[in-house]
Formats: C-alpha cells, sequence, structure tokens
C-alpha cells in the first residue's frame, strides 16, 4: 500500500503511527536513555591560599556560633570521596586569619561530608568570608573563598569536587 505525504503534518503522523507500530512489535524492547553526568573539579578560588597555613591540625571545633560544612566527590562520576582532610579558616570574633586557633582540618566522613563549627566569622577586607583548602597528594590542590551575603550568617557551604593528581 502506497502512503502519499502531501504536507509536513502528514509526514509527522506517519512517522509516530510507524514508531508507535514498531514499539508494540512482539519482542520489541524499550529502555531508557541514560544520561552520563560527569562532574567538572573544582577550581580554585582567586584569594582562596591567602593566610594559608600547611598541617593545620586535626580539631574537633574552632569555637562556637559559625557552622562550615559542605561535600568531597570525585571528579568524572561524582563519587563521595571519605577519609579526606579539609583545612577551614578565617577571620572571626577570636581574631583575624593568622590567627592560630582559627585554622584547623576535618575528615571528610564515608559520604563525602564534611563539617566544623567555629566562632563567628567577621568581615576582613570588607567581606565576611572563610577560606578552605584541599592539599594533599592524591588530588589536585584546591583553594576555596566562599563570601558570605551577610556578616550575620551563621553559616557557610563549600563544596570540593577533586580531580586525581
Amino acid at each position: 500500500m502506497a502512503v502519499l505525504i502531501r504536507d509536513r503534518r502528514s509526514f509527522l503522523l506517519s512517522a509516530g503511527m510507524s514508531s508507535v507500530a514498531l514499539l508494540m512489535a512482539p519482542g520489541a524492547v524499550i529502555r531508557p536513555a541514560r544520561a552520563q553526568a560527569v562532574l567538572e573539579p573544582t577550581s580554585s578560588m582567586r584569594g582562596g591560599s591567602n593566610n594559608y597555613s600547611p598541617n593545620a591540625p586535626l580539631v574537633e571545633n574552632l569555637g562556637t556560633g559559625f557552622l562550615v560544612s559542605g561535600t568531597v566527590r570525585q571528579a568524572g562520576d561524582g563519587a563521595p570521596l571519605g577519609n579526606v582532610r579539609i583545612q577551614i579558616w578565617a577571620a572571626t570574633a577570636r581574631g583575624g586569619e593568622r590567627e592560630p586557633s582559627n585554622h584547623g582540618s576535618v575528615m571528610s566522613a564515608a559520604d563525602g561530608t564534611f563539617r566544623l563549627e567555629m566562632s563567628q566569622v567577621v568581615p576582613n577586607f570588607g567581606q565576611p568570608h572563610a577560606h578552605l583548602a584541599y592539599d594533599d597528594e592524591h588530588f589536585e590542590t584546591v583553594f576555596l573563598r566562599p563570601v558570605m551575603s551577610s556578616p550575620e550568617d551563621t553559616s557557610v557551604q563549600a563544596h570540593f569536587v577533586l580531580a586525581s593528581a
């Protein structure tokens, strides 16, 4: 049987009906398409390494009243990275960024999350901000400098996507 296609609408209707017929044929298998999400590595932020102190000690907290939290994941597949050392420092009510009691490190949990409570972050150079770093040998070094929208903010988040070194 010959089908005469006169216009675009007829063509689309014919194509759609043919597709349905093929999908309903015995043995037809419908498989959903799977998108492969690829996470790009996090780039270091300008000013992120200011007042960095290598090998800051592991700490339980750096005071109270302000929470720094985030995640650590692997570039590419986005798998969570546990047992990764993240260093954190900031100007706080206890003193400036160079104050040793404002520097510390935490380890990420098995699900890639980390958190550290510290004293309230205060503006430094006009902006309230924190510094975070990953600098061990397994992945490329990353320095972050998230800025808060207000000096009254009581938390900040930072997320690392790390590329193999």
